[in-house]
């Protein structure tokens, strides 16, 4: 059979595989959560998640969309930042509502109460939601005015994906607090890593700006350390770090 003869079946063949790797884009980047979200409802505990993972996804890709307006980018990975900015919204209303269901005799705190001591630790889901309003549209009025800057605009991008790479820092940080990894999903960052492999090599392989390859790199050795966590942690058992702070403080993390 000639060369030319089997094009019918290689072209809806390669355009089904770049659909795929589309749609693997846009919904992959959820994935990881569905197994801590299960976790949480099931166990009523969220002290194992950081929340500030939500904060770092959530600034990370609401830059991005910005950085969209400035350098236009596949629409796939503009889709991809508002399923996960929906989807951080929802694991935030769940551990939210866990964590006030536990807290007997707490003081309630607000976004209104501009307390910096409480910040990302507030008492209702509106808190946050007011949090994040706020932040969009003082960026994006920022990101309007300046919209014909390169520079600023190439910034803005670098500051999207350099904030989305420090995304396991937090639960890097609260593992180590912890001294363990327990309430904490293991499958979330086993998926944080296939994840964050696939999404490097796909943004080195269709040429995405250089900060997208350069931060999912930096993004693979955080998951990479998380995961040497999980050995030591699970293999050396050790003392939480003692640390003062309010009551709160802690769970926050």
């Amino acid at each position: 059979m000639e060369p030319g003869g089997l094009e019918w079946l290689l072209v809806p063949m390669q355009q089904l595989v770049s659909w795929g790797a589309a749609g693997a884009m846009v919904f992959g980047g959820v994935v990881p959560y569905i197994p801590q979200y299960r976790d949480i409802r099931r166990t009523q505990n969220a002290e194992g998640f950081s929340t500030y993972v939500c904060l770092v996804l959530l600034v990370a890709n609401i830059l991005r969309i910005l950085f969209w307006f400035g350098r236009r980018f596949e629409s796939s990975l503009l889709w991809q930042s508002i399923i996960m900015i929906i989807t951080m919204l929802l694991m935030l209303k769940l551990c939210t509502e866990i964590r006030v269901s536990n807290e007997l005799n707490v003081k309630r705190r607000s976004f209104a109460d501009f307390d910096l001591n409480y910040f990302w630790h507030w008492s209702k889901f509106t808190d946050y939601m007011q949090c994040v309003l706020t932040f969009t549209v003082v960026t994006g009025y920022i990101t309007y005015l300046w919209l014909d800057s390169s520079l600023f605009v190439e910034t803005l991008g670098f500051l999207a994906v350099f904030t989305e790479a420090m995304l396991g820092i937090p639960q890097l940080y609260c593992n180590y607090q912890n001294r363990s990894t327990e309430g904490m999903s293991i499958k979330m960052v086993l998926m944080w890593t296939s994840g964050d492999t696939f999404k490097t090599v796909y943004f080195i392989l269709n040429q995405a700006p250089f900060q997208f390859s350069i931060c999912g790199l930096l993004q693979v050795f955080v998951d990479i350390a998380i995961l040497l966590q999980v050995y030591l942690y699970s293999h050396y058992p050790q003392k939480p770090v003692s640390h003062t702070a309010h009551p709160a403080s802690t769970k926050a993390l």
